[in-house]
């Protein structure tokens, strides 16, 4: 994962999980891209 994306998904976890983002800083990717996945689908099911 390129920096980039992690800064993105950590954004967006801290924005919509309310997690502080140094909680997340010292998570693998693995584990940044789990929560950004769940948080995410959680969202779009919710739109739909």
């Amino acid at each position: 994962m390129s920096r980039a994306e992690r800064k993105n998904m950590i954004d967006f976890i801290e924005k919509m999980k309310g997690i502080n983002k140094s909680e997340l800083l010292y998570m693998t990717d693995a584990e940044i891209e789990h929560i950004y996945n769940q948080t995410y689908y959680h969202y779009e099911e919710i739109v739909e």
